[in-house]
């Protein structure tokens, strides 16, 4: 599929981001947490995992283990089973013992403030970076894509790429910077309320008006005139 112009993406992303201020003026991240370092634990889990799930064991995590160094001196085998209903844990535990032994040898105990040094952490890619930068930094990094992001970007013809990267790719030149951080918080919340994966309240939508609904099969959801 060819992409749309740059300028008509462009007119259609401001339509989007001015809907969603309106629509979700205070949008937060839906991971609970208390400090940077409880965010990246809890992003690294939410990989495969709803965020629902994530924020139950991260309650029962964080209250034996509220350091990098506590999870460090944790037995592999006690954080496998603390975090094993939240799916892929022998590889998440192996990940975050990893990233916790970094924290602690390489940054004091701190989680650091660059996509550049976050990205060399195990378990920890763009979108987790982004993730801990722009909700416990206000860091304007990129933006977040998830896969609530890929299908509402693709829906609203922002873009036609699956691939996270690609996507933003895509929409960093088209969202002004300052909206970065809030832009993926809203589509996310937008995208669990209304903008569901087989059953989308199109008539529900603040977007209908403008939305292309590309891809979008459902009877009875019409525009309005």
């Amino acid at each position: 599929m060819t992409p749309p112009p740059v300028a008509q993406t462009k007119r259609q992303a401001a339509k989007v981001v001015k809907a969603l201020a309106q629509g979700y003026p205070n949008a937060e991240c839906a991971l609970v947490h208390d400090s940077p370092f409880q965010l990246l634990i809890a992003t690294i889990l939410s990989a495969q995992c709803t965020d629902e799930r994530v924020n139950i064991v991260t309650k029962g995590l964080f209250a034996q283990c509220s350091t990098p160094q506590a999870i460090v001196d944790l037995p592999i085998a006690k954080l496998e089973k603390a975090i094993q209903s939240a799916g892929f844990f022998r590889m998440k535990a192996k990940n975050i013992k990893g990233c916790c032994q970094q924290l602690a040898e390489k940054h004091g105990g701190e989680v650091p403030r660059t996509l550049e040094e976050l990205v060399q952490l195990p378990g920890v890619g763009r979108k987790t970076a982004n993730v801990v930068l722009g909700t416990s930094f206000g860091i304007p990094s990129g933006i977040v894509v998830d896969t609530h992001v890929t299908r509402l970007t693709n829906r609203l013809g922002l873009t036609t790429n699956q691939d996270a990267v690609k996507i933003e790719k895509d929409l960093m030149p088209i969202v002004p910077k300052k909206d970065w951080i809030d832009f993926s918080h809203r589509l996310i919340h937008h995208g669990r309320r209304i903008c569901k994966a087989r059953k989308p309240l199109c008539n529900d939508c603040l977007m209908l008006k403008f939305c292309p609904q590309v891809g979008v099969e459902q009877i009875g959801a019409k525009k309005e005139e």
